[in-house]
């Protein structure tokens, strides 16, 4: 079993691969089927060469902003108003119980 030779690509042409990338309007994947190498090859090299790319991103990159300290400060204070609360109505409710089941006997 032939072992597959490992392909060797000069810096100039990672360079250019990468700026036909960022200039062409093509995606990533496209302008690697045209150069016959894999996307992530590509990828790659544009990481290695500080690019991001400006074709369609083969998965989208999304990072959600999260709450300020001070939002979750505020969260937290009114869920342990509406815990207390909820706790105050279940004790009223309790006893209430205990009273019209005793007086129903």
């Amino acid at each position: 079993m032939e072992r597959k030779k490992r392909r060797y690509f000069p810096d100039e042409f990672k360079r250019q691969a990468v700026e036909r990338a960022d200039t062409s309007g093509l995606s990533v994947m496209d302008v690697a089927a045209e150069l016959g190498i894999h996307e992530t090859q590509l990828r790659r090299w544009m990481r290695q060469f500080g690019r991001s790319g400006t074709g369609p991103a083969w998965r989208p990159i999304t990072q959600a902003q999260g709450p300020s300290p001070a939002d979750l400060a505020a969260e937290n204070a009114r869920l342990k108003r509406e815990l207390q609360r909820a706790k105050t109505e279940r004790d009223i409710l309790k006893k209430a119980a205990l009273i019209f089941g005793a007086a129903t006997r």
